[in-house]
């Protein structure tokens, strides 16, 4: 009788520390998965690079600059243009803008400015308080070749005192690499900037 007892309590005994073992074994792989998943979150998050942009956060992402040359393309053309083509009856705010359009364009852009400039255009837009803006309808690069072929469309709004003009453009012109810079983000250079088309083509009174 009191050999069953001993025995039951031995027993007992071995399943206690079997639990026991299997509880701790348990507890110390879900201290070491959490330490893991943990570790693991913290090298994501540090890698992640945020911008903000109107006040907003954005995440950015690493690639190749091969990856990104055709948006980095279109983009260093519709930036040109925009700087080149939107002003208002502000000298300071002319002289901005024509300034950051120039880092992106080589002597093609100066001479087109001041033929312009030669012309009076801008003492003109000045003097009749005259605002003038731009917006792409599209933008095609060749990236077949190098220096890479682009072709600007865009339609103008100039708007005067007692009218609307819309207008019609159309520019080319070469894409060649040089250095990335804070006046020249995407490392492009426009060479060879022509006209071929400037055009009225709607006129609405005021």
């Amino acid at each position: 009788m009191i050999f069953s007892q001993l025995k039951n309590i031995d027993t007992a005994f071995r399943h206690v520390r079997l639990f026991s073992i299997v509880v701790i074994v348990a507890c110390v792989f879900i201290c070491c998965y959490t330490v893991y998943k943990s570790f693991q979150l913290i090298t994501q998050t540090q890698e992640r690079i945020y911008i903000l942009s109107n006040g907003k956060a954005l995440e950015a992402y690493a690639a190749e600059r091969k990856d990104n040359i055709p948006v980095e393309a279109r983009d260093h053309v519709r930036m040109f243009h925009h700087y080149f083509f939107t002003l208002d009856p502000d000298d300071k705010m002319i002289q901005g803008n024509i300034t950051k359009a120039l880092y992106l364009a080589d002597i093609s852009a100066k001479q087109q400015y001041d033929n312009l400039k030669e012309n009076r255009y801008y003492s003109n837009i000045i003097s009749g308080n005259i605002s003038q803006s731009i917006e792409p309808d599209s933008i095609q690069i060749n990236m077949t070749n190098y220096p890479y072929y682009f072709r600007y469309h865009a339609h103008q709004q100039i708007i005067r005192a007692t009218s609307i003009v819309m207008r019609s453009l159309i520019t080319e012109g070469y894409l060649r690499n040089v250095a990335r810079s804070d006046n020249n983000s995407h490392g492009f250079l426009i060479e060879r900037w022509t006209t071929i088309e400037n055009k009225d083509t709607k006129t609405i009174n005021r």
